[in-house]
């Protein structure tokens, strides 16, 4: 394995789609994902409707990287060895001896090591998607000039292409014609929709065969594989893989996936691809990496601000630190008594570092460089901060300066 990682060695440059090539209006989605699951609960669940009342406490506890312990009915922020760092019951905090009452006195889940190792579709139902498709604009930011630019370089430099999400084909129609224009079928070599990943990559031939589609819908018949590049429904890795030899004409030819899911992008086109993976990590511009020009030109657009209630101009990103979670990347855990603190990386900023190439916060972070700009690539033999770019974030800063 090289120390340094770069476009110009891939054969195939594959994207995954939503928050990948494609960016949301984070607040504005955030807030609508939250509206569809709490009207859900109210009007079909029977849940108190005060529930559809967003406030800031509520707005600070969404955080991403949690895991739900359904036995003990608890949410747990995990250590990279499965210590519980944090964990509320409900909304409610959980003090350190309500923490070791439930995990014991070393607060580990004991499912850990099953979740450690088993990471291995859009319709117009409820409120999420006929809001996105009524007013695309609101939620997605449409990608650069420079993207495009980037895109159309790879092509002429003789790459395949991909494009590989489990978003149905009219959906994905909808996003790529917003983010990229009417023309964009022309980037990509191969577009495959509902890919229902994980299991494209894990599952076999037989499990999970591809489909033809025609005006954006599945025919019934199965494929046995594929022979040419074109617009595919469903399918798996292995039948795709098979293409990309003949296209590319080498046995094994070097394949390099960006995607922002750690379960349906990095750990299953790392492990069974055995792909390069670049992870979209949106929480490093909540950590001090600056954001690229076209995200700040993006959030511009969005309605001013004045239009806003008082308390959602004032939203900050979703990507920014929780008060209640802390970092996506490092907390601290307390062992032996509350004054002894031990700083430890997030289980799921380990898995960053395990099944990732490389992080960067957007695409938008790279576009402008030269296809032969050589990345510095996640090792264990480097320090942790080695692995993103533009620049670590800062907890991760930070972590390392008190250990040296």
């Amino acid at each position: 394995m090289t120390e340094f990682f770069s476009l110009l060695d891939s054969d195939v440059i594959g994207f995954d789609l939503d928050h990948t090539l494609c960016r949301y209006h984070l607040k504005e989605t955030s807030k609508l994902i939250y509206e569809s699951f709490s009207r859900y609960l109210v009007e079909h669940k029977g849940y108190d409707k005060d529930l559809l009342t967003l406030t800031p406490a509520t707005w600070d506890f969404c955080f991403k990287g949690l895991v739900v312990d359904l036995e003990d009915g608890n949410l747990v922020k995990l250590a990279e060895d499965g210590t519980v760092l944090r964990a509320t019951h409900g909304t409610t905090d959980l003090s350190t001896e309500e923490i070791i009452k439930h995990y014991g006195p070393k607060r580990e889940w004991k499912h850990f090591n099953s979740l450690n190792t088993s990471f291995a579709r859009s319709e117009d139902a409820g409120t999420y998607f006929p809001n996105v498709k009524r007013d695309p604009g609101r939620y997605l930011q449409t990608c650069s000039e420079s993207v495009k630019t980037w895109l159309h370089s790879m092509k002429n430099a003789g790459k395949v292409l991909l494009l590989i999400t489990s978003s149905h084909s009219d959906y994905c129609r909808l996003i790529c014609e917003h983010i990229l224009g009417k023309d964009f079928e022309e980037l990509f070599d191969v577009i495959i929709t509902n890919a229902l990943k994980p299991g494209f990559f894990s599952l076999k031939p037989q499990q999970r065969s591809f489909k033809n589609l025609v005006n954006d819908v599945e025919e019934n018949e199965d494929m046995p594989s594929l022979d040419k590049p074109g617009w595919y429904s469903q399918g798996n890795w292995m039948h795709l893989h098979e293409l990309l030899k003949t296209m590319t004409g080498k046995p094994e030819p070097k394949v390099v996936y960006f995607g922002d899911s750690m379960r349906s992008d990095m750990f299953p086109a790392s492990s069974f691809g055995k792909w390069e993976t670049v992870m979209i990590v949106e929480e490093m511009e909540g950590e001090g990496v600056p954001k690229s020009d076209a995200a700040r030109s993006n959030e511009a657009q969005v309605e001013p601000q004045e239009k806003k209630g008082k308390f959602e101009a004032s939203m900050k990103s979703p990507s920014t630190m929780s008060n209640q979670w802390g970092s996506y990347f490092v907390d601290v855990h307390r062992s032996g008594g509350e004054d002894e603190e031990i700083q430890k990386l997030t289980w799921c900023c380990h898995c960053i570092h395990k099944y990732s190439t490389m992080a960067i916060p957007s695409v938008e972070h790279i576009a402008n460089l030269p296809l032969d700009y050589k990345f510095p690539r996640f090792s264990p033999d480097k320090p942790c901060t080695t692995g993103y770019f533009p620049r670590p974030p800062d907890s991760l800063l930070k972590r390392c300066k008190s250990l040296s």
